[in-house]
């Protein structure tokens, strides 16, 4: 297996924070039974909603992709001098798509106090290493559209594309304290040796493009002046070559003050992202802040398919 990987130190200031965690393959039992604590901390989740241990234990033996992020210096435990505590993970198994072989990437989940140092990004790309060399070309995952921090990391930094949505994937509700507003999902693809997606590795985005043309596009979804969503005329939207649909800047932040308004965009945006893909379109990007520093972000769909968009599909 690939060996082990620093992050690098480009976001972190020395003395202000957790140490760079090491990035490498999980390998024994021990590592597996702190996925739990992570899978808590960062979701709320209960015990019955967490990874069963002796599933991951079958995975990991069946060769599926286990990537953890590990710090030696913070571990609280002072009677585990020396251990590595576990402050992110990546879990993905094998599936087939398309008539390919694909890696399903079903988990990620980082510590608050280590997301600063760009923990997420380095997991996707050991995972996309890992899959790369057992012969994998395409990886998917889900994600809530309506988290714009998420949205952002996935198409801006790693180049996701996505025709399929997920309504209430996981069922109307989880354990999590994230997941009180339905569990809807954007079905991702991540192909990997593309163009697009080694452009946005290399940090290469079509951010200003795509801002001056979400300026000539009428939302198919959009804030009205009380910051409820709005909706427009369906046929007219659908006729255009390019649609896209505003989302909040902070969902969790609506859910917790107002959960009726939060419902309200969970509808809203539901409609227009199952309408659109039914009628043919491809959610090709996102862009955050697209009305000043805190405006709301929005997703640009295309009426296109993904192999016209990305030719080497």
């Amino acid at each position: 297996m690939p060996g082990e990987q620093k992050l690098s130190p480009s976001n972190f200031a020395p003395g202000k924070g957790p140490a760079q965690p090491t990035i490498r393959d999980l390998k024994t039992i021990d590592d597996l039974t702190q996925l739990k604590a992570v899978e808590k901390e960062v979701w709320g989740m209960a015990d019955n909603d967490t990874l069963p241990l002796t599933l991951a234990i079958a995975c990991m033996a069946a060769g599926n992709i286990f990537i953890g992020a590990f710090d030696k210096e913070n571990h609280k435990d002072k009677n585990k001098a020396g251990k590595e505590k576990l402050v992110g993970f990546a879990f993905g198994f094998l599936g087939r798509e398309h008539g390919q072989t694909t890696i399903h990437s079903h988990m990620l989940a980082v510590l608050d106090a280590y997301r600063h140092l760009d923990v997420g990004k380095s997991l996707k790309l050991a995972q996309r290493e890992r899959a790369m060399a057992m012969g994998v070309h395409e990886m998917t995952w889900t994600y809530d559209p309506l988290q714009s921090r998420n949205a952002h990391f996935n198409f801006a930094k790693l180049g996701v594309v996505s025709d399929t949505y997920k309504v209430d994937f996981y069922g109307p509700e989880t354990s999590s304290v994230l997941h009180q507003n339905g569990t809807d999902r954007l079905w991702v693809r991540w192909l990997l040796n593309s163009r697009r997606v080694l452009d946005r590795l290399t940090g290469k985005n079509q951010r200003a493009e795509n801002l001056d043309a979400l300026k000539l596009l009428a939302p198919l979804v959009r804030f009205d002046p009380n910051g409820k969503p709005a909706r427009a005329d369906l046929a007219a939207s659908l006729a255009r070559q390019r649609v896209s649909i505003e989302i909040p800047g902070d969902i969790l932040e609506i859910e917790r003050a107002d959960m009726p308004l939060a419902r309200e965009w969970r509808e809203a945006t539901r409609w227009a992202f199952r309408e659109s893909l039914k009628a043919g379109f491809v959610v090709a990007d996102f862009c955050r802040s697209i009305r000043g520093n805190q405006g709301p972000g929005a997703y640009l769909l295309q009426n296109t398919t993904v192999a016209e968009l990305i030719p080497e599909v």
